[in-house]
């Protein structure tokens, strides 16, 4: 499916999270989402170990690569578009990694307040 128009928090061009690795529900290094994605993969964040390890206790396995799928395997300092629920927990819970926010899509802003996501922010805030 088409995914949604790809804005930011702030309203711009949603910006490029990771090529490297490929991330993005559509693994287009981007964190755009449409209808068909059901976790909304729209946070861009910076892994931490912190991070990693609260999702693998969740029974999201984040490290271990698997590549008939594709998936390299993820480490601290990789970006990712995370679910916003997940980060949402992990914020929570104190794991929540940082932010870029020109890379995490508007959508998220129906789950996680934009100060929140600010508190968290690795790029400037507008």
């Amino acid at each position: 499916m088409q995914p949604f128009p790809s804005k930011n928090v702030f309203g711009g061009a949603l910006e490029p999270c990771s090529r490297e690795p490929a991330t993005g529900f559509y693994r287009d290094g981007r964190c755009a989402t449409g209808y068909d994605d059901q976790g909304m993969h729209t946070v861009c964040a910076e892994l931490t170990r912190e991070f990693l390890d609260f999702s693998l206790a969740r029974g999201n396995d984040l490290i271990t690569p698997v590549p008939e799928f594709g998936f390299p395997g993820l480490e601290a300092g990789d970006r990712w578009c995370l679910c916003a629920a997940r980060w949402l927990e992990a914020y929570r819970a104190g794991a929540a990694p940082g932010v870029f926010l020109r890379a995490t899509h508007e959508e998220t802003l129906a789950v996680i307040p934009l100060d929140i996501l600010k508190e968290h922010a690795r790029d400037p805030a507008d």
